[in-house]
């Protein structure tokens, strides 16, 4: 459980969801992890809960849309642990059912843009020159979104922000990689969260599972395994990629679910 010791970590909207396993998941493996978001109450029960079970942890407040707060969280952590080895932007706005093309205004769409694109942008930017410093480097982590993998009925802009996620990662890993700092994105599928757990219909759920490889759909703890992989020196050969954790959901034809319930295999 040592795979990340001596690490400091920052996992940004790390009060709620995904952002909580996956803090959960670095202290367990030894990171000195920083919890943070707009949510200071929430953020340190998560802080707590990680003392509690044998870890380290503190919280920093933080606004993915407010580039100042953004700036002190990386100035104060580097200040507090002496470096940064590992950053994930996590926090987002996840507005899933932003609209069609023809149903979004502009408001909506830079919305959407300042926190999921703009804000992780500006959090990459302020971290290098931090990981600079470090002689191995670092691991910068963007959590993307299986709705940049392709068309769907809705949710245009926020998949175009996470497509924009994408390649961020690509050009980050291209220009700093000779300098060991690695930059590699996540694309959740289907997660399931005790927060949005009352909130995601049956009928949803159904639709996933019947399309996806496995027999659930996916928890916090399967992306935050994926991060720790990609935090530790285990990955120091791995960068520049995209990679989606949504089990199996994108690996086939769109077909298939339809044919299954044919019981065929073809037409």
């Amino acid at each position: 459980m040592d795979r990340l010791k001596g690490k400091v970590a920052i996992v940004t909207g790390s009060t709620s969801g995904i952002g909580i396993g996956i803090a959960k998941l670095f202290a367990a493996e030894g990171a000195k992890v920083v919890i943070c978001g707009r949510r200071e109450a929430k953020g340190q029960a998560v802080v707590d809960e990680i003392v509690a079970a044998g870890g380290e942890a503190s919280y920093h407040f933080m606004d993915i849309t407010d580039v100042a707060t953004t700036e002190k969280l990386i100035a104060d952590t580097a200040e507090k642990y002496g470096k940064i080895d590992i950053l994930v932007n996590n926090a987002a706005n996840v507005a899933l059912k932003d609209g069609r093309v023809d149903e979004l205004t502009l408001e909506m769409w830079d919305a959407i843009f300042e926190s999921d694109m703009r804000g992780t942008f500006y959090a990459v930017k302020s971290v290098i020159p931090y990981m600079q410093k470090n002689e191995k480097g670092g691991s910068i982590i963007n959590i993307g979104s299986m709705a940049s993998c392709g068309g769907d009925l809705g949710s245009t802009a926020y998949a175009c922000a996470k497509a924009g996620v994408d390649m961020l990662t690509k050009y980050t890993a291209l220009q700093y990689g000779k300098q060991n700092i690695r930059c590699n994105c996540v694309r959740p599928g289907l997660i399931v969260t005790p927060q949005n757990e009352a909130h995601v219909p049956q009928a949803l759920k159904d639709i996933f599972t019947s399309n996806i490889c496995v027999n659930r759909y996916g928890c916090p703890e399967d992306i935050g395994h994926m991060c720790v992989y990609l935090a530790s020196d285990e990955s120091e050969y791995f960068t520049g990629q995209v990679v989606t954790v949504d089990g199996g959901l994108n690996s086939h034809v769109s077909t298939v679910a339809q044919f299954k319930e044919l019981s065929s295999r073809t037409w």
